[in-house]
């Protein structure tokens, strides 16, 4: 990965102490294919550069300057960007949430209805962030990519991996047209596109002195707002072992459509249509990631949301 190469590293590390007074070591704790995190030691607390593959996630240095202007308490403080390489240095943002023990659910209760108020207040910006390469995956074009999609054996990984039978797939291509049904029913209901997460769990949430920060937008898209919903529902069933459907995930759903005077009804809809939406930003990354890079779980992640969408299970539905 280019996140190893000696040459990268110097040329980050340099920039790093153009910009900070480091006062110790510079540690690379995170390496992934999409991005690294380095973390810098300084007199005052530490920072953390973050440098994206500009390819695929190179629209999330500026992406988050925009959002930390807009809700400035509650995102990553950030020190300096380059556009141009897609690095950012960022001040702490204290733990994860997925770290703090015991484990509580009630904290999305206030966590979900706060990031609700950053998608309103940054929807009118929505079209200067698809000119910044920020994903368009608003419905109107999803029943188009899918159709799409169902042609690429490779992509579905037909005949390599168990999460999409080939009677599934041709299930899927008889029901397009309740797609599209779906797609128009939920979009009757007038809420704007604007930007969403896509990626949004305990993992990304982080919290000092009872202050709640949202990172890594590297994910995000311009999408419905609500389709959210699809991958925190998921993990949020998964890590706390709750039953897809409990009233405590419907209790978290409420919660977070509050803030758009919206109905339970378009949550729902929204949470089938995000599925398909998730499904094809997994074929996104995994079209542009070389050889070397292409997971395998990673690839059956195409595969494996179109099999939840065609089950339609209840919200929170990860297996």
């Amino acid at each position: 990965m280019r996140w190893l190469d000696p040459s990268w590293r110097a040329e980050a590390e340099e920039w790093i102490r153009e910009r900070v007074d480091v006062t110790g070591s510079i540690e690379q704790p995170h390496v992934y294919p999409w991005s690294t995190v380095l973390r810098v030691s300084t007199a005052e607390s530490p920072l953390w550069f973050k440098a994206t593959t500009p390819e695929v996630h190179g629209f999330e240095p500026r992406l988050t300057e925009i959002l930390a202007g807009t809700c400035p308490d509650r995102v990553t403080e950030l020190v300096e960007i380059d556009d141009d390489r897609a690095w950012m240095l960022m001040r702490d943002g204290g733990n994860r949430l997925r770290e703090l023990e015991p484990p509580d659910l009630s904290l999305w209760e206030g966590i979900l209805p706060r990031y609700a108020e950053l998608q309103i207040a940054v929807t009118p910006r929505a079209d200067e962030l698809l000119t910044l390469g920020v994903p368009d995956m608003r419905p109107a074009g999803i029943p188009d990519a899918v159709e799409g999609l169902l042609e690429d054996d490779h992509a579905l990984m037909v005949g390599e991996s168990e999460e999409l039978r080939r009677d599934q797939r041709d299930e899927l291509r008889l029901r397009l047209p309740e797609l599209r049904a779906l797609v128009e029913e939920l979009e009757a209901f007038g809420i704007a596109a604007t930007i969403q997460h896509d990626d949004l769990h305990d993992g990304q949430v982080f919290v000092q002195d009872g202050q709640v920060r949202i990172l890594d937008w590297g994910d995000s898209c311009i999408s419905h707002p609500f389709h959210t919903l699809t991958v925190t529902l998921r993990a949020l069933a998964w890590r706390h072992g709750i039953d897809p459907g409990s009233a405590e995930l419907l209790r978290l759903r409420d919660a977070y459509v509050e803030p758009f005077g919206a109905p339970a009804s378009a949550a729902d809809l929204a949470y089938r249509t995000g599925t398909l939406g998730r499904a094809l930003a997994w074929h996104r990354y995994v079209s542009a990631a070389t050889p070397r890079e292409r997971h395998p779980e990673d690839a059956e992640s195409v595969p494996y949301g179109l099999r939840l969408y065609l089950e339609a299970g209840p919200i929170g539905t990860w297996e």
